[in-house]
């Protein structure tokens, strides 16, 4: 954020004003609620006096938080019914947790029940989050998940407004969330990233992004850039009546038509992307002149698709996505939608998987890393089957087969926007979901962080081959040990007794969101029966998904999350309760 910015948004205030200005990124979670709802109108629910707290803290000589740095609030702005999520970002850098996740997931799932009975109930979330809490690390990826299923379950029925403010901004996982909003308010001090600037330097090397360089920071990742590329709906300075101002006139504008939400528009999406060169990319200045402020489509697109055969295999990235997309796809075409991601269509079902590509004009997508076009081409083809079998009664299965090594870590990705390009996709796979195509994750390589968000994780059903190969994590092991100021040896340590924390697949089997763990000879070069093993796997996934829930709730059912989800469990089952009862003032004023 520029002094010129801020100058620019204050000039209409007086002296007075600006005196008596409240600043809104200096309150804490509960503070920052307080000020944007009605008073008297407000309901504390599972908060500090409910006990509450993340189980996996305390092993970790880490001191947890009686309501888990996440503030659930019941009120009403404007006299319309509206829950607040507000996150503290003074308690691990609001990162998302099995506890904190499980009361924004159940929040948004309660106000869509209410919504469904004729009792329209907003949801506006305060984003002040790092993304995953790394020390809960496959229970924080899955939590994330789960908002983003139960936010879009919500946002038909009732607008989901995001807010960004700052000190922290919105990144990692929860910046997809953000995406996937019917609205986004922010401040010019607010920041909105998938990859944080350290995160980038750190993976790509100090040329690729220097976070020391604050300009340069505020300049791809700032609430005022964001709104300058229609990234974010409304910019408005730090105070906080301008924020319940905005606020209150989003909540009263209601739901967004179907199919005007950024996250739908997958033809805005491709237009800008057809339009920005790599090997040449605009500044975030001359960006702002390419795309425009609002996000619609650019007229007189030129396009830069490339056709043409799918490209040899590479050995600068994993290649059994590959390999087990072949074996699956039960001899129909494996074609490319773009050269790093391919997909087969058969009469039963649709296969994806996204592939190394050496010639990918994205250079820090080139080793199967998920980025701006591989969440695009995965959105596309996933509408397109859905609108295929839109008049069929047994809507045909979605095959995700996974192999990537995360997301793409690259300056150009986040200044373009890579969070919202990934909350296409998954806004996709939800819609999927939710019209019949039951969505099965085949897990037979890696699978990190927003990679796996993107492609994986909006699954009814996910299995995964029993295989020192296989890796489902929230961060590379080494970037992980750097945020959390450990060693490797210390995260491999810790990974012995604290299940979410562990590289080691048959520990993450163990957190519920496993449907079956496969045995096979060999991962790399699958035999005939290893590929009759993972067939008939899907063929019972399959058969589970249509039987079941379409959407993610299944996931808290199993004999594994009875024992390592038992806390998710009962935040789930105190919200319910809590959610028509009358108010316990402690709560609030404890």
């Amino acid at each position: 954020m520029s002094d010129a910015d801020n100058a620019d948004l204050l000039a209409g205030y007086s002296w007075q004003q600006l005196l008596a200005r409240r600043s809104f990124i200096e309150l804490d979670a509960l503070g920052r609620a307080e000020a944007l709802l009605d008073p008297e109108s407000y309901r504390v629910l599972a908060g500090p006096f409910d006990g509450l707290e993340s189980p996996w803290l305390e092993p970790q000589g880490i001191t947890p938080q009686a309501d888990d740095g996440t503030v659930i609030v019941r009120c009403e702005i404007d006299g319309h019914p509206v829950v607040i999520v507000s996150i503290e970002q003074r308690f691990q850098g609001g990162g998302t947790g099995e506890v904190s996740g499980a009361k924004i997931s159940q929040a948004l799932l309660l106000a869509a029940a209410d919504s469904r009975q004729q009792a329209p109930t907003a949801a506006v979330i305060l984003f002040e989050t790092g993304g995953v809490r790394l020390q809960e690390a496959n229970l924080g990826l899955n939590a994330v998940a789960e908002i983003c299923s139960a936010l879009l379950d919500l946002r038909p029925l009732a607008p989901v407004i995001g807010v960004v403010a700052g000190t922290v901004g919105s990144f990692g996982g929860m910046s997809i969330a953000a995406g996937l909003c019917t609205r986004l308010i922010v401040t010019p001090q607010a920041r909105i990233g998938l990859n944080g600037p350290e995160v980038i330097e750190q993976e790509g090397g100090v040329e690729e992004f220097d976070s020391s360089d604050r300009a340069l920071v505020w300049s791809i990742d700032g609430g005022e850039q964001r709104k300058a590329i229609g990234l974010a709906d409304t910019v408005v300075p730090d105070d906080a009546d301008a924020l319940r101002d905005a606020l209150r006139q989003a909540v009263a504008e209601g739901v967004v038509e179907p199919g005007r939400h950024r996250s739908q528009r997958i033809d805005v999406l491709a237009d800008r992307l057809a339009v920005l060169d790599p090997a040449n990319p605009p500044s975030p200045s001359e960006l702002r002149i390419l795309w425009g402020d609002t996000y619609h489509r650019i007229p007189d697109v030129s396009t830069r698709a490339r056709s043409g055969p799918e490209p040899p295999p590479t050995a600068d990235g994993p290649a059994r996505g590959r390999v087990w997309l072949h074996a699956l796809a039960d001899g129909a075409t494996v074609e490319p939608v773009i050269p790093s991601v391919l997909s087969a269509i058969t009469d039963t079902a649709l296969y994806l998987a996204v592939v190394p590509d050496p010639d990918n004009p994205f250079y820090r997508a080139r080793h199967g890393e998920v980025g701006l076009t591989e969440s695009l081409a995965l959105a596309r083809r996933i509408r397109d089957i859905v609108d295929a079998d839109h008049d069929r009664t047994d809507r045909r299965a979605i095959v995700a087969v996974i192999d990537l090594p995360s997301q793409a870590y690259g300056r150009i990705e986040e200044m373009s926007g890579l969070h919202q390009a990934m909350a296409t996709a998954v806004d996709a796979y939800h819609a999927a979901r939710v019209a019949g195509h039951p969505i099965v994750a085949v897990v037979v390589g890696t699978a990190l962080s927003g990679g796996f968000l993107t492609h994986g994780l909006q699954a009814n059903q996910i299995v995964a081959l029993n295989d020192s190969g296989v890796v489902i994590h929230a961060m590379h092991k080494q970037a992980a040990a750097r945020i959390t100021l450990r060693t490797v040896a210390e995260l491999d340590r810790l990974a012995k007794t604290i299940a979410p924390m562990s590289y080691d697949v048959k520990d993450w089997a163990t957190l519920g969101f496993c449907d079956a763990l496969l045995d096979v000879d060999d991962a790399d070069a699958p035999t005939v029966d290893d590929i009759t093993i993972v067939k008939t796997a899907i063929d019972d996934a399959v058969a589970r998904a249509r039987r079941g829930p379409r959407d993610l709730s299944n996931r808290l059912d199993s004999e594994a999350a009875a024992t390592n989800r038992r806390a998710s469990r009962a935040v789930r089952d105190l919200l319910a309760r809590q959610w028509n009862s009358p108010p316990d003032r402690r709560n609030v004023e404890g």
